[in-house]
C-alpha cells in the first residue's frame, strides 16, 4: 500500500548543474543550487572548474583533471536518476569533450546549455577550442541560453553575421537543431523581452518590465538552471521560460538589499519563495526553543493540583506571597520599559504595570487574607528578581530596553499559555478565581501584544543584542518553571 500511494506522487526534478564555481555564491554552481532549489527541484553539482571569482570579476581560473570530471559525473549517473542536465562554464576543450561523451551515454530528457563563455564583467570564460567544440554539445542540447555577446559568437561559429538578435538565434537554432533564448536583459527600454526561437524559425517573446538594478551577477546561470527545473516538472519548454522568468524578475528586484559584494551583486534567488511563506517570528523561534522547560512547567505538581482542586490552600497561600514580592518588582521593571518606549508601546507598558499595582493590591492581598502577608523573599523568587534587575541593568548601560523586554515577556506569555491549558474550572472549584484570572481574554490579548512590541524590538536589533534578548527570554522561562515548582519546598528549611 504504501509503495503504491509513493508511486503515484512524482518526486521533485532532480536536475544536475555542470558548471563552475563562484565562491562568492552568486553564480555558477552554487547559484545553480539556489535556482533549482527555489523553484523545488533536487539540485546536483559535478564541478568543472574552480574559479577565483567575486562580484568585481574573475581572478584567476583552476581546471581539475577530466579524469576527475568524469569520476564525478559517473558517480552521479551511476546513482541516481536524472531528469535535467545544465550546463554551464565548462572552459576548456577537453572538458567539453569529456561532459559531450558522457551525456551521449547518459542524457536525459531534458538538456539545458548556457554556453558561457562571457561573464557580465566582460571576462572571457572559454578558450578559443572549447567554442568549436561546443557543436558537439549543441547537439545534444534543447535549449541555449546565451547572453547577448554569447549569442553573437554562436551565430559566427554558425557562418552567421546577422544584425539583430533574433536573427542570430535563427542562424544559431537552425544550425544545431536546439531551441535558442535570446535575452533582452542588456537591452534599453521599459521592458526586458526575451524571444525563444525554434529551429523552425518560429518566435514566442516574453515580455516583462525591466528591473533597475545592477546586480545581475549569474542571471544567466540561474534563469537557465530554473528552466531547467520547470521544464523537468512541466514537459514544456514555453511554460518553462515564462515561469523561469517571473521568478527572475522577483530575483533582481530583490537584489539590490541583499548588500553582497561592491561590484555587480547577485540576485535574490529566494524572493519569490520568501513572498509565499508567512514571515517567522523571532519570538516564535524563542518559544519553541523553550518547549521541554514548557512541558516540564505544565507537568509540575502545582499546575496539577491547582488544576484539579487538589492543592493544599496553605501551599497555594505561600505561592501568592511570593508572588506578591515578584509583582512589586516586575510593575517598577514594566515601568521602566514604558519610559524607554514612545508612542502606543510606552502606553501599553505604562498600562502594565499599573495592571500589575493592581493584581498585588487586590487579588492577591484579598486571598493571602493575612496569612501569609509578612512570608519574607524566597531565594527562588530573589533568584528570578535578581535576573530581571541583570536585564534591567544590561538595557540600562546599552540605553536599549530590549533585553529587559525580552525578559519580562515570558511572565506574559507563560501564564496567558498555562492559562488556556488549565481549562475552565467549574462551579465550587477552589480555586475558580485564579484560574479564571489565567484565562482572563484581556490578559491574553495583553500577552499578544507584549510579544508583537518585544517582536519590533528583536527585528530591529542587531545579532549581538539579539542574542542577549534570546537569552534572557530563555532564563526567563526557566525562572517561571522554577517559580511553580517553588511552593511544595516553600516549608523547608533554605
Amino acid at each position: 500500500m504504501n509503495g503504491s500511494v509513493g508511486a503515484s506522487v512524482p518526486p521533485l526534478p532532480r536536475v544536475l548543474s555542470i558548471a563552475g564555481t563562484d565562491p562568492t555564491g552568486g553564480a555558477g554552481v552554487q547559484a545553480d543550487l539556489k535556482s533549482i532549489a527555489a523553484q523545488d527541484g533536487y539540485g546536483m553539482a559535478v564541478v568543472t572548474a574552480l574559479v577565483a571569482q567575486n562580484t568585481l570579476g574573475v581572478r584567476s581560473v583552476h581546471v581539475p583533471d577530466t579524469v576527475f570530471l568524469r569520476q564525478q559525473l559517473d558517480a552521479v549517473s551511476d546513482d541516481v536518476t536524472i531528469d535535467a542536465v545544465k550546463t554551464g562554464m565548462l572552459g576548456t576543450a577537453q572538458v567539453v569533450r569529456v561532459v559531450v561523451d558522457w551525456l551521449r551515454a547518459h542524457r536525459p530528457a531534458w538538456v539545458v546549455v548556457d554556453p558561457v563563455m562571457v561573464a557580465t564583467s566582460g571576462d572571457r570564460l572559454l578558450d578559443a577550442d572549447a567554442e568549436s567544440a561546443m557543436a558537439d554539445l549543441f547537439a545534444l542540447a534543447d535549449l541555449v541560453t546565451p547572453n547577448r555577446d554569447e549569442l553573437r559568437v554562436l551565430a559566427q561559429l554558425a557562418g552567421a553575421q546577422p544584425n539583430d538578435a533574433i536573427g542570430a538565434a535563427r542562424a544559431v537554432a537552425r544550425r544545431w537543431d536546439v531551441r535558442v533564448l535570446a535575452k533582452g536583459g542588456h537591452d534599453d527600454g521599459p521592458t526586458a523581452d526575451d524571444a525563444l526561437v525554434s529551429p523552425d524559425g518560429s518566435v514566442r517573446v516574453f515580455s516583462g518590465p525591466r528591473i533597475a538594478t545592477t546586480n545581475t551577477h549569474g542571471t544567466g546561470c540561474s534563469l537557465s538552471s530554473a528552466i531547467a527545473t520547470l521544464v523537468a516538472r512541466h514537459g514544456d519548454w514555453e511554460l518553462a521560460v515564462g515561469a523561469a522568468k517571473t521568478w527572475l524578475a522577483a530575483a533582481l528586484r530583490g537584489a539590490d538589499a541583499l548588500q553582497v559584494g561592491q561590484g555587480h551583486g547577485p540576485i535574490d534567488h529566494n524572493a519569490l519563495v520568501r513572498a509565499a511563506l508567512p514571515t517567522p517570528r523571532l519570538t516564535d523561534a524563542w518559544w519553541v526553543d523553550a518547549a521541554a522547560v514548557l512541558d516540564e512547567t505544565l507537568d509540575c505538581r502545582f499546575l496539577r493540583g491547582l488544576a484539579d482542586g487538589t492543592l493544599d490552600p496553605e501551599v497555594f497561600a505561600g505561592y501568592l506571597a511570593q508572588d506578591v514580592h515578584y509583582l512589586r518588582a516586575y510593575e517598577q521593571h514594566l515601568a521602566t520599559i514604558a519610559a524607554g518606549s514612545t508612542g502606543d508601546a510606552a502606553t501599553f507598558w505604562t498600562t502594565a504595570s499599573e495592571g500589575c499595582a493592581a493584581e498585588a493590591r487586590d487579588l492577591h492581598q484579598r486571598r493571602l487574607a493575612g496569612s501569609h502577608a509578612d512570608d519574607p523573599v524566597h531565594p527562588v523568587c530573589a533568584g528570578y528578581l535578581a535576573h530581571l534587575a541583570d536585564a534591567a541593568r544590561q538595557s540600562a548601560e546599552s540605553g536599549d530596553v530590549s533585553i529587559l523586554a525580552a525578559a519580562v515577556l515570558p511572565c506574559f506569555r507563560v501564564y496567558a499559555w498555562v492559562g488556556e491549558r488549565l481549562g475552565t474550572a467549574p462551579v465550587g472549584h477552589p480555586f475558580a478565581d485564579w484560574i479564571t484570572a489565567y484565562r482572563d481574554p484581556g490578559f491574553a490579548a495583553s500577552s499578544a501584544r507584549a510579544t508583537e512590541l518585544v517582536e519590533e524590538l528583536a527585528r530591529r536589533a542587531d545579532p549581538e543584542l539579539r542574542g542577549r534578548m534570546v537569552r534572557a527570554f530563555r532564563q526567563s522561562v526557566a525562572q517561571e518553571l522554577a517559580f511553580f515548582r517553588m511552593p511544595e519546598r516553600l516549608g523547608e528549611p533554605v
